[in-house]
């Protein structure tokens, strides 16, 4: 039985950090483990451009931990309103790494995010010339799609197109939830996928039976067993098309806990030995680390980590809360113990 696995430093594809005073306690969390982090644009005021990009950018490296070497992969925010220039600016910048698609209202801070996937189109066009990715967060919200079927129908209704009409855009298809899904990825060119640790090793039973687990809910939604299968497949495989992302997405507790919780997992408190957890339970550690540390710097077209990362076999249970701001933040699967820890 392996006890100790020491793997190059990984990457986090897919990181919400927030703003404000939150720095001060998700920075630190994913300094500790990830050298870098592609952090997602959707605060209460989106990171639409590159100024706002570079000033984030900036609030984040104020937060770090003294002698971090922690680095931020900014991106920017699509709207409507986003211009051509605001792509060139982005693609010229040496920090900015991909433009992040929200279609308006479909998760935390969206609703200034995109109403008319058609009408981006120029806007794609134009990230394709210059090979500035897009990540998407594939889920329509139309009242009348089931909660469950709103990535399916996406890859349906628009991401088909998009991938069709620009055959050389680099996608990522962020937090994949679905065997659609990993199939999706499977079948197109240029195109990869992220994997959260609460959707490799929960399904919707974990969200649902026994009571609702509002520190289990996030969007895109868990969902049935088969698809948890599909995703622990696909990570497992060793495939360069699916690589970590965390997701992690810190809410205050009373934000949580109430009679319309927000949806997000904090998981970035203990990411990779959550991670580690998933690939054990299926008898995959020697696949974590192609899954972890080299198949998203590969996708970026970005130098892997020379740094290593050393975890032991170690049981050890989270707090009950960290604080965050003048608040608390209740960590993901805070009840169960985790059984990986870094050394």
């Amino acid at each position: 039985m392996t006890t100790q696995l020491t793997i190059t430093k990984p990457d986090d594809w897919h990181l919400h950090l927030r703003d404000g005073p939150a720095l001060n306690t998700t920075v630190a969390f994913s300094a500790r483990q990830f050298q870098r982090a592609i952090v997602m644009p959707n605060l209460a005021q989106p990171i639409v451009n590159a100024e706002r990009a570079s000033a984030y950018r900036q609030r984040i490296l104020d937060a770090l931990p003294e002698k971090s070497s922690f680095q931020p992969l900014m991106t920017i925010y699509l709207t409507n309103d986003t211009s051509i220039e605001d792509i060139k600016q982005a693609s010229q910048s040496d920090y900015i790494f991909a433009a992040k698609l929200y279609p308006a209202g479909a998760t935390t801070n969206s609703s200034n995010g995109v109403a008319d996937v058609s009408a981006l189109f120029p806007v794609l066009e134009e990230m394709q010339k210059h090979d500035l990715p897009l990540l998407v967060h594939a889920e329509v919200t139309d009242t009348d799609i089931d909660i469950f079927d709103r990535e399916k129908a996406f890859i349906d209704k628009y991401l088909t197109s998009i991938r069709k009409t620009f055959p050389e855009l680099r996608i990522v298809l962020e937090h994949a939830t679905t065997q659609q899904s990993v199939d999706f990825v499977l079948e197109n060119n240029y195109t990869a996928a992220t994997l959260t640790p609460q959707h490799l090793l929960f399904n919707r039973n974990d969200l649902l039976a026994g009571g609702i687990r509002p520190h289990n809910y996030c969007l895109p939604i868990l969902k049935r067993e088969t698809h948890r299968q599909a995703l622990i497949k696909a990570a497992t495989s060793g495939n360069p098309k699916f690589f970590l992302g965390t997701d992690s997405a810190p809410h205050a507790t009373t934000a949580k806990e109430n009679q319309c919780g927000c949806a997000g997992c904090f998981t970035a408190y203990a990411a990779i030995e959550l991670y580690a957890e998933a690939f054990e339970k299926e008898g995959a550690l020697n696949k974590l680390e192609g899954f972890s540390s080299f198949y998203g710097p590969d996708f970026y077209r970005l130098p892997r980590n020379k740094q290593t990362l050393t975890l032991s076999k170690e049981s050890w249970q989270a707090p009950p809360s960290y604080s965050f701001g003048t608040q608390t933040l209740t960590p993901f699967r805070q009840e169960t113990p985790l059984q990986w820890k870094i050394k």
